[in-house]
């Protein structure tokens, strides 16, 4: 049983709940990261975190650090507890047979199928619920879960780096290193959160890149895990282009290519050498629909949130088609010159009034860099 001096006020205890939850941030794909925090007389009696799928929710952790201790006690839980039976039993079932007196919940599963069903289990079992505690702080904790389930596509996030005047390679295509170790750890750590990391294949091309995780320098903070997997690589190939010595071919994991190619000797011989071939329609300009292939990330391979490192092609090109739902550009106190390459191919741009506003909400050092994070704006 946890012993714990006493928080005062129900917004700490959610708090509290939610830095549990952040501790599963690299280790619950696909599920969502979910902290339950349980008080009983003005005390912490008990406290978990949905550490890996498959494994015991948030709630049943908690009860089982509480003990006899749950019963009349408050479950603060950052998202709604499950009502039906998966790989784990019903959390809903667990707090009422636990005898908790009432459960305080950040937000509602936004699974559509099931959202509301475990509060009205709950309340239906005389157990009082209130909804809406820190909902934003516990919407951000899942940005992917919630647009998989809500817009039945993943959350892409977008990541880049490039010199003071904008440039992300040589003329060549050069481009390691731009940033320093320290940014390189934070792009570490995005790729260690993410289901799957995209790119295109001319990044593959010039830097070979192996697209993976290595946890060596994360640095974790405590309580924080990381995941025995790797996660999914995807290339976008659109005429299947991807060399058979590439890196990423060769690592633990899947690699998928999504192409819109119809070459089906070339696409045996990228199977035999380990790929996973995706052959998707084509859109307008005879490259890969990346709204389809979003898609179908989302429903066939349950991809929450989508790394995207890639060339100014490919990003100009998600850009263009409004599926990036937030970037982190990474500055380099650096000058590439006007030959090298820029950030976005964007096509059509001639007037200001065909600028891309964005809505940046975060900008700090990183080592000798800085950061910027921000979300592209809706146009006009």
């Amino acid at each position: 049983m946890t012993t714990l001096s006493t928080i005062a006020t129900p917004e700490a205890w959610m708090a509290r709940a939610l830095v549990l939850a952040r501790r599963g941030l690299y280790t619950t794909d696909p599920n969502p990261r979910v902290g339950c925090v349980l008080v009983n007389g003005g005390r912490r009696v008990g406290e978990g975190w949905h550490r890996r799928a498959g494994e015991p929710h948030a709630e049943i952790h908690a009860l089982r650090d509480a003990g006899s201790a749950a019963r009349g006690a408050t479950a603060y839980v950052t998202l709604e507890p499950c009502s039906h039976q998966g790989r784990t039993g019903p959390c809903t079932k667990a707090l009422i047979d636990a005898g908790v007196a009432r459960v305080v919940v950040a937000m509602q599963d936004p699974n559509p199928l099931v959202a509301g069903q475990g509060i009205e289990l709950l309340r239906e079992a005389g157990i009082e619920v209130e909804l809406g505690l820190l909902e934003e702080q516990a919407r951000a904790l899942n940005p992917g879960f919630i647009a998989r389930m809500e817009r039945r596509r993943p959350f892409v996030r977008l990541k880049m780096a490039m010199s003071l005047d904008g440039r992300t390679a040589m003329a060549s295509g050069e481009s390691q290193w731009i940033t320093g170790p320290a940014a390189r750890t934070e792009v570490q750590r995005l790729r260690a959160r993410s289901s799957a990391v995209m790119t295109g294949v001319e990044s593959i091309i010039f830097d070979n890149s192996r697209l993976t995780v290595r946890a060596e320098p994360l640095n974790l903070a405590q309580g924080e895990e990381i995941a025995t997997r790797q996660p999914l690589r995807v290339v976008v190939d659109s005429h299947l282009r991807l060399p058979l010595a590439a890196a990423c071919l060769r690592e633990p994991g899947r690699t998928l290519i999504a192409t819109c190619s119809d070459d089906a000797a070339r696409r045996a011989t990228l199977e035999q050498a380990g790929a996973q071939v995706l052959v998707l329609a084509c859109d307008l300009h005879g490259r890969v629909d990346l709204g389809a292939l979003l898609d179908h990330l989302a429903h066939h391979e349950n991809c929450n949130e989508v790394l995207l490192e890639t060339g100014a092609t490919l990003a100009g090109a998600m850009l263009d088609a409004e599926l990036i739902d937030e970037m982190h550009l990474f500055v380099a106190p650096t000058l590439l010159g006007g030959e090298a390459r820029p950030l976005f191919a964007l096509s059509g741009m001639q007037h200001m009034a065909q600028q891309r506003p964005l809505q940046i909400d975060d900008i700090r050092a990183i080592g000798k860099d800085w950061r910027i994070i921000a979300r592209p704006r809706a146009r006009g």
